[in-house]
């Protein structure tokens, strides 16, 4: 059965009355026919180049009963049930303040003050847009919105991944924003590589992606961000550094759908393939095949003092090996980490937040070592607590014993984005590598 591409549901007037529309087609042409509409409703970034621009992770995972997706409470819970104390995996919870009550999905937890706790979904347009208004506000430049291999050949979730891709193409619209698509090849059987192109097709050829002027490119091309290359993991199947060849062969040479800047996101220790990289030398090979090499960090160092060390030793060699290839190279900053919910056997916020100390010193570390762009993980992954959007100090807390959530210590729950939005600044050398970040923070607490 083929698989088109269709948009998330459009808010009207309350939840039951999601509309949808129909035929894909008509969909497309008429997203393209607004387009400049949409251009004028906001400053936009520019769209010509990664350089000197902070771009962050958007997951877009979430769902929640009637939203319309039809895969109940997705990354939410285990097992896509209503939230529950027994059942939740995610270890900060959203601030909904600005919610309209279309726009949320209740839950079986409740606050302090009685009230039920709700969740938002990512299917539903408004909500994604929404994110994105924070975006501009804060001045944070664009996302690399996930796209995962596993999903690809689930129809349910493959639809619900177009529609996300979708509602993040009228987010970025509508507020001026830029966006790139990055595929995560976390699960893809070795030899499957048609997997990935045969997707790739279809999206250039049904979506006109690549033609979106909020779509970013880079060196004159389209950017594609490829996630998961070379990495040493047993748990799960990862294709061979074949498929990736083949893979990037095809994107960068292919005569109607390549012709890309490749962003190849790699392990941290990729150049001297050790610790969580696989020790292959074929790696290097496919290393200068990209664009931009951007390797993984969360959970690589906890403290500020070691992430200026990882800058020192790691990241500057990083730079220079990419310089002298004429690579760009892409550091990977994160605001903490937390997942107990999700591995009840590890504590609350096993790396510590520190008030953004923390991720205010790789932000500045990452510009020390000569870095002209950044990429922040993540913009909505409360799964493993790394998120920087708006979350609550007041998360649930019953009923029941054991209802554990993390929070932003008390800070404004927009916080992070407003450093994320001055790390672009830095990054840019609009702002100065100062060692605290540049407004008033609470004292420094044990963690």
């Amino acid at each position: 059965m083929t698989q088109h591409f269709t948009p998330g549901p459009i808010l009207t007037f309350n939840r039951l009355a999601f509309t949808m529309l129909t035929p894909p087609r008509l969909f497309f042409l008429f997203a393209a026919l607004l387009a400049p509409a949409f251009a004028a409703d906001a400053p936009r970034v520019d769209a010509s180049t990664l350089t000197g621009k902070v771009m962050v992770g958007y997951q877009g995972w979430f769902n929640a009963e009637g939203d319309g997706a039809k895969r109940g409470y997705n990354h939410w819970t285990r097992g896509n049930v209503k939230p529950a104390p027994d059942k939740v995996r995610i270890d900060l919870w959203p601030d909904l303040t600005e919610f309209p009550a279309a726009e949320r999905f209740p839950t079986d937890l409740v606050h302090a003050d009685g009230t039920r706790a709700e969740v938002f979904s990512s299917y539903v347009r408004p909500t994604v847009v929404r994110h994105f208004s924070w975006m501009k506000e804060h001045g944070i430049d664009g996302v690399f919105v996930q796209r995962f291999i596993s999903s690809l050949s689930r129809g349910t979730s493959l639809a619900v991944n177009n529609a996300v891709l979708e509602n993040v193409r009228a987010g970025a619209r509508q507020h001026g924003r830029v966006y790139a698509l990055m595929y995560d090849l976390s699960g893809l059987t070795p030899g499957k590589a048609d997997l990935l192109i045969d997707d790739w097709k279809k999206l250039v050829r049904e979506t006109k992606l690549t033609s979106d002027p909020a779509y970013l490119r880079h060196h004159g091309k389209p950017l594609l961000a490829l996630w998961g290359c070379g990495f040493k993991d047993e748990e799960k199947p990862r294709p061979t550094l074949a498929d990736w060849r083949k893979i990037l062969t095809f994107l960068k040479d292919d005569k109607e759908s390549g012709g890309l800047a490749i962003m190849l996101g790699v392990p941290s220790f990729w150049r001297t393939q050790t610790r969580d990289t696989i020790p292959d030398p074929t790696l290097l090979e496919l290393a200068q095949l990209a664009d931009v090499i951007s390797p993984w960090t969360p959970g690589r160092y906890r403290t500020p003092e070691a992430a200026a060390k990882h800058a020192d030793t790691v990241w500057q060699p990083d730079i220079a090996w990419c310089q002298e290839r004429k690579i760009d190279f892409l550091p990977v900053a994160f605001p903490g980490f937390s997942w107990h919910n999700m591995k009840p056997s590890d504590p609350l916020n096993a790396i510590p937040r520190l008030q953004g100390r923390f991720f205010w010193s790789q932000i500045t570390a990452a510009k020390r070592a000569g870095a002209d762009m950044l990429y922040v993980a993540m913009f909505d992954e409360v799964d493993e607590g790394t998120a920087i959007f708006k979350v609550t100090n007041s998360p649930p807390v019953g009923p029941g014993e054991g209802v554990q959530f993390a929070t932003y210590e008390g800070l404004p729950s927009d916080h992070y984005l407003r450093l994320t939005g001055l790390a672009g600044q830095v990054i840019r050398g609009e702002h100065p590598t100062t060692e605290e970040p540049p407004f008033p923070l609470p004292a420094p607490t044990n963690p």
